[in-house]
């Protein structure tokens, strides 16, 4: 059996990889101009961070429809007109979702009523908006208690804390937007909304995470497997003063603290953009990416178990993966990463990484021309660049997007939400290989299953990924979660619920989509 096994894998790298080694590297079509979306990241000093997408469905079709912020400029909602492995086409529509100053945006199920809500980050009061059906939305702050604050929010991330039917959400804020002149040092009180201590569907006055340190990506991550996710928060040191990277413990119902150098964590300081995490290596444990100005990391534990310290070693630079300067043209100054994604996108089953670039706006120390960075994993471990291969290579000032399946065709397209231009969307036509798409759900609070684990057995290996709300660079999706199979005909595949219970194995065919019911058999859905 291992060694059948063994040769499925074999089989699957071969007819995923060209004949010199190099994985197969999908061909992008950049639908932009006929795709309906237009829409551009617009502000000055408030909007040199942020610039995020949420992408999610909301009228039930199956097609990702999407939110992109705006800035100075209101918020744009489109939904998708797509069909089924065509040209990406959206149509502008008014939501309800339509502001000013929103830098960031996030779909949650925060009442678990089966409609996507939308969390807005904003330069201003954040706002929670409550999904009504038909892609209709309406102001939720007050009937859930939510205070959006005053602040510059960039970061977010959620999850539902033992015990607990409404979920916990964490906001990420950067300097005070007030000191134009000297704003170093001035990074504002990231919050922790909690809910209600009397069990009512609403939040409590927000707590304070103290210290804060200009906070761009966050994640409630279960990092050691232990089933109770604590919080990463990936800070940007350009503004801070004595800050880091950080991690805090989230004991459900206690007081959050931040793990020290002597509980194994170790002192990092990056212009931390935006943070993804999956398990690479395959330890079981997730591995963290996170964008920086320069170069960028690969964090994965130095001794994975479930007593694990949160002590994390770099392998950015032995597998390819610092991204640290553009790969085409003749600049040679330091590139600046922002929002980034695992997700594979040749179907080979392996997770590659796909990371926005672009100058802050024109800091003379980093590259003007900043390609976008398309990694590509090969069996080894090790990554390769293909954007400019696969003509994603735009070098446009680019902040927040997504890599999802706008065409339900099983193959990852890409959207690119740009400073001062227009975003960009990017059809993948492959070539590349089988795939499936999953989905889990179960009843009651958090009916997506957040901070569950799915894992897709492909011949000897074990693809793993957590799922999370939060993360990237101001932008979150939700939906069907992909994985490539390579030539394999069938992929056995499981949850692992959030609560720790583990689902039963299901043997489901390549190339379909999946819904995956708690206690219950998967069944196929059929895109229309």
């Amino acid at each position: 059996m291992r060694c059948l096994c063994a040769i499925t894998a074999l089989l699957v790298t071969c007819a995923t990889a060209n004949a010199d080694g190099m994985p197969a590297v999908p061909q992008f079509t950049e639908d932009t101009a006929s795709s309906g979306v237009n829409s551009t990241f617009s502000g000055d000093w408030d909007f040199t961070v942020g610039g995020g997408a949420a992408v999610f469905d909301c009228n039930d079709d199956g097609y990702p429809d999407m939110l992109l912020a705006g800035g100075t400029s209101l918020s744009t909602f489109y939904r998708n007109t797509s069909t089924r492995g065509g040209p990406l086409r959206f149509v502008a529509q008014e939501s309800g979702l339509e502001f000013e100053r929103v830098t960031g945006a996030y779909p949650i199920d925060i009442d678990s009523d089966g409609k996507q809500d939308i969390v807005l980050l904003r330069s201003g009061e954040n706002l929670v908006m409550r999904g009504e059906g038909g892609c209709m939305f309406s102001s939720a702050n007050e009937t859930w208690n939510f205070d959006g604050g005053d602040a510059w929010s960039n970061a977010f991330a959620a999850t539902w804390e033992k015990g607990q039917s409404w979920p916990t959400l964490a906001i990420g804020n950067y300097v005070d937007r007030e000191e134009e002149i000297s704003p170093w040092g001035s990074c504002t009180d990231n919050w922790l909304h909690r809910p209600a201590a009397d069990g009512s569907a609403k939040f409590a006055a927000p707590l304070p995470l103290k210290p804060s340190y200009c906070a761009l990506s966050m994640l409630f991550t279960d990092w050691r497997r232990s089933g109770t996710p604590d919080l990463r928060i990936s800070n940007d040191r350009e503004y801070y003063e004595g800050g880091q990277e950080q991690m805090w413990k989230m004991p459900p119902g206690g007081a959050p603290s931040l793990y020290s150098e002597a509980e194994g964590w170790k002192y990092l300081r990056i212009w931390g953009m935006g943070v993804d995490s999956y398990d690479i290596d395959g330890d079981g444990y997730p591995d963290y990416y996170m964008t920086s100005m320069a170069d960028n990391k690969l964090q994965t534990l130095e001794k994975p178990g479930p007593d694990a310290r949160p002590s994390y070693k770099d392998i950015a630079y032995p597998r390819g993966l610092t991204a640290h300067r553009p790969y085409e043209g003749t600049d040679l100054r330091p590139s600046t990463g922002w929002h980034t994604q695992f997700e594979d996108v040749n179907n080979d089953g392996y997770a590659d990484i796909f990371i926005a670039k672009g100058n802050v706006a024109e800091m003379p120390d980093f590259a003007a021309k900043d390609p976008n960075n398309l990694l590509l994993q090969q069996p080894d471990g090790k990554f390769v660049e293909a954007g400019q291969l696969a003509h994603v290579d735009s070098t446009m000032i680019g902040r927040g997007g997504a890599v999802m399946d706008f065409n339900l065709d099983g193959l990852l397209d890409i959207l690119v939400v740009n400073r001062w231009s227009p975003a960009q969307i990017w059809r993948n036509t492959g070539p590349a290989g089988n795939w499936i798409e999953v989905k889990p759900q179960q009843d009651g609070p958090n009916r997506d299953a957040a901070n569950a684990w799915l894992e897709v057995k492909l011949g000897d290996r074990v693809l793993r990924r957590e799922l999370l709300i939060g993360g990237g660079h101001a932008s979150g999706r939700a939906g069907f979660r992909h994985f490539g199979l390579g030539i394999a005909a069938r992929a056995e595949v499981r949850v692992l619920w959030p609560d720790g219970t583990a689902g039963d194995w299901h043997t489901l065919s390549a190339d379909q989509f999946y819904i995956l019911p708690r206690g219950k058999d998967a069944f196929a859905w059929q895109p229309q």
